[in-house]
This record gives structure tokens, sequence and C-alpha cells, in this order.
């Protein structure tokens, strides 16, 4: 219930039931936004006559739902649905708001979740029903584990991100807030991929500890396709590159199969069945990792029994198998420019292979932990990498070397993604950070130019006021330019 009270004599006025438990209460200042927001509902809804005390309020709780009420004890608005992502392993009290607050000069209402999301409601006027309010920005507090990511859209302005809950969320890359949620999986989702169709739809692809295959589309936000009969989770999805019409899942139950969506159609009601063009019993442990290459002919597998396998589409059939690591094999990858295979494994090392022969062409050493991710940069010619000392290394293929790490988590490494177009990538994590890496390659080089521009100007001042036995300036100079040995020399002439 909410409670009404006068504030000369202590006095309960009025006792307004809500039929859930109220977390928070806001009172509605007159003339502000959700005001004049309500006054267009108060004449379709109540037919009394104004009574004096005309005091609005909003109220959120366990529902999830924002209402709004008047002291008539009438509700005047209500949501049709939460927007609250309700993780399933939550119990039923923890579900729904915790707190909210009215923000000031009109910004709107700012609601928090169990889950630590802040939710910031807004009016806009709609024509047919005059005024609506809607979710304007999803902020997420705290990401737990991150698990896998992808880029998404045709700037690769979003990035969908797969964490220790049961739906993908995705943020946009210039506010990072989260623009959308996709909700469907029973359980946390391990994997995800995208692909840009030739009509310019955007597919996402998930697989989930619920052994299930989920395909969605990224501008309805709905779940257009199922794919069920896995016997285990499913740890590995990847699309196809070319034709854009299969896709491929990896489950710990050691199996592949191929998944076709030829008859997608984008009015159907209920989410298509995909139907396993085929399936084969890969590896004897869990598949870690899955990678079609970029002509559609072949998929590489990754696996917890220390090899990888090499795969012809569409039926399956046995290529190549890669053996040499010791441990367990996190990820694998096709080169965009020659027929090779990087792997990434638990023995701390990276390797490519030769398809055509399956020898190991190379091993990069260097990282101290399991290496989790690896992938090719800028058209193959450099290799990206991250682990579970929370390193990002950088390799270049034709020396073998490691060019550069960077250290800025402080966790295990799980998510690598590559941008397509822009060579930008992120990383993601169990410390719940996502970082975004852009190439400063050009930047660096133009600041050592200038820098370089500006100590030749610099010394050519120096010993014009060493010509003009300006001793103060040229010593000042040498100074700056820490010279010991030529303000050694000024010092003496000086003193001579």
């Amino acid at each position: 219930v909410v409670n009404l009270w006068d504030l000369r004599d202590y006095s309960c006025k009025l006792t307004v039931p809500t039929y859930e438990m109220v977390e928070a209460v806001c009172a509605i200042p007159p003339g502000s936004a959700f005001d004049s927001f309500l006054s267009s509902y108060n004449q379709q809804t109540i037919k009394k006559k104004r009574r004096s005390l005309e005091i609005h309020f909003i109220t959120v709780g366990e529902r999830g739902i924002v209402r709004m009420w008047n002291a008539d004890s009438a509700c005047l608005y209500e949501q049709k649905s939460s927007d609250v992502t309700i993780s399933f392993e939550m119990d039923d009290s923890k579900r729904g708001f915790t707190a909210a607050t009215v923000l000031p000069s009109n910004q709107g209402l700012l609601c928090v979740t169990a889950d630590q999301q802040l939710l910031l409601y807004t009016t806009v006027e709609v024509p047919e029903k005059k005024m609506e309010l809607i979710l304007s920005k999803r902020l997420v507090g705290y990401n737990e584990e991150i698990l896998d990511l992808k880029f998404l859209g045709e700037e690769e302005q979003y990035l969908a991100v797969a964490t220790n809950i049961e739906q993908v969320q995705v943020y946009d890359l210039s506010s990072m807030s989260c623009s959308y949620v996709l909700a469907g999986h029973s359980e946390i989702v391990l994997c995800l991929d995208t692909c840009a169709l030739s009509s310019g739809k955007i597919l996402i692809v998930t697989g989930s500890k619920d052994n299930s295959v989920r395909l969605w589309d990224s501008e309805s936000r709905c779940c257009v396709g199922v794919g069920t009969g896995h016997m285990g989770a499913v740890g590995a999805v990847a699309f196809s590159k070319k034709l854009q019409n299969f896709l491929v899942s990896g489950s710990s139950d050691h199996t592949i199969k191929v998944w076709s969506f030829d008859g997608l159609s984008d009015d159907a009601e209920q989410p298509m069945n995909l139907k396993a063009k085929a399936v084969v019993a890969a590896h004897g442990k869990d598949i870690n990792s899955l990678a079609v290459a970029p002509n559609d002919s072949l998929v590489c597998t990754g696996s917890q029994d220390r090899t990888a396998c090499v795969w012809r589409l569409p039926d399956l059939v046995s290529v190549v198998t890669f053996r040499g690591h010791k441990r367990g094999i996190w990820s694998v990858e096709f080169s965009p420019v020659d027929q090779v295979v990087i792997t990434a494994s638990g023995d701390k090392t990276i390797k490519i292979w030769s398809i055509s022969d399956g020898s190991c062409l190379k091993t990069f050493e260097g990282h101290t932990s399991s290496v989790l991710r690896a992938s090719f940069l800028t058209r193959g010619a450099q290799i990206v990498s991250c682990g579970a000392d929370g390193l990002v290394k950088l390799w270049t293929v034709r020396t073998g070397e490691c060019i550069a790490t960077y250290d800025k988590h402080e966790d295990k490494i799980w998510a690598l993604a590559v941008g397509k177009k822009t060579e930008m990538f992120a990383t993601g994590g169990s410390d719940a950070l996502v970082n975004l890496w852009h190439d400063s390659t050009a930047a660096e080089r133009e600041e050592a130019f200038r820098k370089e521009e500006e100590a030749v100007l610099r010394g050519q001042e120096l010993e014009n006021a060493v010509l003009d036995a300006d001793y103060t300036k040229a010593i000042q100079v040498a100074f700056e330019l820490r010279r010991p040995h030529k303000l050694f020399e000024l010092f003496a002439s000086v003193c001579r």
C-alpha cells in the first residue's frame, strides 16, 4: 500500500492499495512532463469531478512495471510489459525494481533493477495516443563475466555482448548504453555470432547452456529461429561467410551440426524450427570454438581434446586433423588471405597450421597462461591474441615476433571481437570490463615526426644563441633539450 500523510497533524489521510510489494514511490511535481502526460490519461479514465486533493505519484516494485496513480486510488497509467531482464536463477524477491526517482528539469524517471541496471524513462508524443512512456536509455551497472563479443550493424556501431545471464545485451558504441536486450534462452548464453545479409538484414545467432541455438533479427529484436537437438551446452556458433544461408554449432556433446535457415520469413509470428542438414561426432571432448572458411567450403573445430579438425561443408567430411598442442584448444580461425588456420591453446602457445598437409608452420610463444582467443588483423599480416593472464598481445605473422603487449584487464580475457571494416577490436573477460581498441599507428607516427621537427628547430636555436654569445638563452635551451655535454661546454665558456 501507499499511505498519504498530513504533515500538520501527522494523520494518515489516504491508503492506496497497489497489490504488489512497492520498492519506491515518487511524487509527481505539478507542471512537470509527467503531470501533463497524466492529464491526457486523466480525461479518458476518470469521469469524476475534480477533488481538491489532486496529488499524483509513481510506484515501482517487484513486478518491474511503472505505474502512475492519483490520490483517488485510481491507477491512471500502467506499463503493458516489464523492461527488467529477469534472470531465471534469481529468486522472486529479487526481481523487478529496487529504487526510482523523478529527475529534475523534466529529464525523466530513473529506475534501478535488482541486477544493477539503470533504466531511464521519458515521455514522447504519439499521434494516436497523444503521449507514451518509453525506455530511452538502459545503463548496465555490472556485467559479471563476459563470455563472447561481436560487432554489429552496417558501420559496426553496435556490440553484442554475452555475459553470465540468459539475455544478450546490444550496446551502442557511441554512448556505451545498452540499446536493447534479446531475451528467450532459459540458461546462460555462452557464444554468439553476427552476419549481415545481402538484403540488408542483420542476424545474430546465440548458443546457450539450454542446449539450443537461437537466431535473432536485430531490426525487429525478435527470435526468428530455434535449433534444438544438441544433448549438451552449445559452446560455439558460426555463420557462413559467403552464401549466408546456414550456420554451424558445436557442443559439449562432442558433435557439430550444420543448420539451414533458407526459408526465413519476415512476417512469421512464431520462430521457425531450424533444420539440421548434417551432424558429425567431431571430437572426444567439448568443442570450444568454430570457424567457417571465407569461401564457405570448410569449417574448423577446436576442442578440449587438444586437436583441431577441418571438415568439408556441407556434408562434414573430415579433411585434416591438427595435432601438436599439449592442452585444449580454445580458439580457431581461418586466415583471410592464405590457406592456413591459427589455433590458440591452454599450453600458452598460438600455432599456424597448413590446411593442405596438416603441418605446423609457426608457433608463437609469449603468453604466461592459457591463450583463450586469437584473431587475424590487417588482412592476415598480424595476429591479436588474449589470454588468462589478462594480456592482449600483437604479433607479426612473417617474423613471429610479439611487437606489443597491452595490460588493461585485471582477469582472464574470454572474448575478442575484430571489426571487419573498422579494424577496431573489443575485448572482454572475467573482470566485467569491455575495452575498445583503435589502431593509433598513423597518429603516433605523426606525433613522432612533429617532435623530431621541433627538436631540429630547437637545436638550430641553440646553435644561433652560441654564435651570438647569448649564453643565458643557450644554457636555457640546452637544459630544455636535455643535452648535459653541451651544457657543460657552455658553462666552461662562461667561466673562460
